[in-house]
């Protein structure tokens, strides 16, 4: 990734890492010499003072040897622990106001450093006395009422060192020296270290920081991840981390946005579905409502054609022949009654389908039922010659269901079988076979099979498979289409079954 906060974040440390480095570096170089020398400034006036303190007033002609080897050994100490070369020693001048000498009250003896610093010191008692220069080589650093402090360079060694000079009580003074050089040393040997430290640690860092920066950036990632993934409307996946930083609250937040996006979108689809379910829906019934004026259309235009025209004749007495007159009548009045019967249908499917006739639910034996609706048809198997199968149960099968309505659609099947039952062969088998909790109805008639593209037809309203055969006989397409009705307002299972030699219409009821 070209701009990753691990990158950055590797970037942004090590920066910071080399530019601290870079910062110590230059100050050990411009600034430590000058710490180091107010520091040191600082050390030699408390050495000052401490030893001032330490000889106060004290006559050191007077003092015993025990005496003058306890001041000896504080001032030892004082010398030691502060790492300065520290003198004491007395001036005397002659008549002519020159100096007479010098007398070293500490340290005692003459070893070769205090015979080095005698020029030094005389250097400092002619300036203190006589108000000469020092030279070139001293450099004024402070200056007090009772001391000064200059930073000297020693020509003959190549060293530079801080020395200061003071008055003590009694004409005493103290020369305090010391080296200057090995600050400098000092902070070249830091500088190499902190060159060869800064690496290794600035390679141990970037390697830190790049597993913590991964540690931090996993999870955004996984969240970038998940927000691609909502981008699609997958919302499957959940921010399992368990943390209580910025993270944790930004995937607890999109959790909850994930959900709620989740419930809007069901919501909306639930809502799409329902709208597109209510327009299709109104599509449909428009194209029903159109279809069944149509047919109503159809179905009446032939009745009312044969009515209107024998009520004509008869009203022009075309025929004075009685017989003639008596088919006419006879023809008016079987053409309104199949009006009526239609028309009565059509009221009664209509209630079915709109819910206005609500299911009664009774326990009654269908063997009793099957008994009444074949004892009523059996004058007409017997007009047409057809061969009735029927074998009923000696025991009682107990169904749950309205009474009326099964009648109905028993009444509708026979009445169907009827209709198209072969001439040759005329065979019409009605049974009830009992199925675990069921009880599976059917009326089986010889004949021609159904066309396999009419089955799911045959179940709409004035839908006909053979639309001549059906004008013979007067159907009008609405009888499966009640039983239809029938059984989905029972919510029970029915259809057709075609054979070689026939068709067989069932139901099933619900014994339990």
């Amino acid at each position: 990734m070209k701009h990753s906060i691990r990158i950055r974040l590797i970037l942004i440390v090590s920066l910071m890492l080399i530019l601290a480095i870079v910062s110590i570096f230059l100050a050990n170089i411009f600034l430590l010499p000058r710490f180091y020398e107010s520091t040191k400034v600082s050390q030699m006036s408390g050495v000052y003072t401490e030893a001032s303190a330490i000889t106060g007033n004290l006559l050191w002609e007077e003092l015993t040897d025990s005496e003058v080897e306890s001041v000896y050994d504080s001032l030892d100490s004082l010398s030691a622990n502060r790492g300065v070369s520290l003198y004491i020693f007395q001036v005397s001048a002659d008549e002519s106001g020159s100096i007479a000498s010098i007398n070293y009250v500490y340290p005692t003896g003459t070893n070769r450093l205090k015979n080095v610093t005698k020029g030094a010191i005389a250097n400092y008692v002619r300036a203190m006395y006589f108000g000469e220069e020092l030279g070139e080589n001293y450099e004024e650093i402070e200056q007090k009422a009772d001391y000064a402090v200059y930073k000297v360079y020693d020509e003959r060694i190549g060293s530079n060192y801080l020395e200061l000079t003071g008055s003590l009580p009694d004409d005493y003074w103290i020369y305090i020296r010391a080296n200057f050089t090995g600050i400098q040393e000092n902070a070249a040997v830091s500088n190499r270290f902190l060159i060869i430290a800064g690496i290794v640690v600035t390679v141990i860092s970037i390697v830190l920081i790049f597993f913590i920066a991964t540690r931090y950036t996993r999870p955004i990632m996984d969240l970038a991840k998940w927000a691609q993934e909502m981008r699609g409307l997958d919302f499957s996946t959940r921010f399992e981390v368990k943390r209580d930083d910025e993270i944790g609250v930004l995937g607890n937040s999109m959790n909850e946005l994930s959900d709620k996006l989740e419930q809007t979108i069901s919501d909306l689809k639930t809502a799409n579905i329902e709208l597109q379910q209510d327009i299709e829906k109104k599509s449909e019934q428009e194209q029903m409502r159109r279809e069944f004026l149509a047919n109503v259309s159809h179905e009446l235009k032939t009745p009312i054609a044969l009515i209107q025209g024998y009520a004509e004749g008869l009203k022009e007495n075309i025929s004075d022949d009685p017989e003639s007159r008596d088919y006419y009548c006879e023809v008016i009045i079987d053409e309104s009654d199949k009006m009526n019967q239609m028309v009565k249908r059509l009221l009664s499917l209509n209630q079915l389908e709109f819910g206005e006739n609500q299911v009664q639910l009774e326990h009654f034996d269908l063997n009793a039922v099957m008994d009444s609706v074949i004892g009523a048809n059996r004058i007409l198997f017997e007009q047409q010659e057809v061969e009735l199968r029927y074998h009923p149960k000696e025991t009682p099968i107990m169904v749950w269901a309205d009474e009326y309505m099964i009648e109905e659609v028993l009444t509708n099947y026979i009445s169907n079988a009827l209709h198209h039952v072969s001439k040759e062969s005329g065979v019409i088998e009605i049974k009830a076979v009992e199925r675990e909790e069921k009880v599976r109805v059917s009326v089986f008639n010889t004949g021609l099979p159904i066309p396999e593209e009419d089955r799911e037809k045959i179940w709409t309203k004035f839908y006909k498979v053979d639309k001549a055969r059906t004008r013979e006989y007067g159907g009008n397409g609405i009888g499966l289409s009640i039983v239809k009705a029938v059984m989905e307002a029972h919510n029970q299972a029915f259809g057709v079954q075609n054979y070689d030699n026939g068709v067989e219409f069932w139901f099933e009821l619900d014994i339990k």
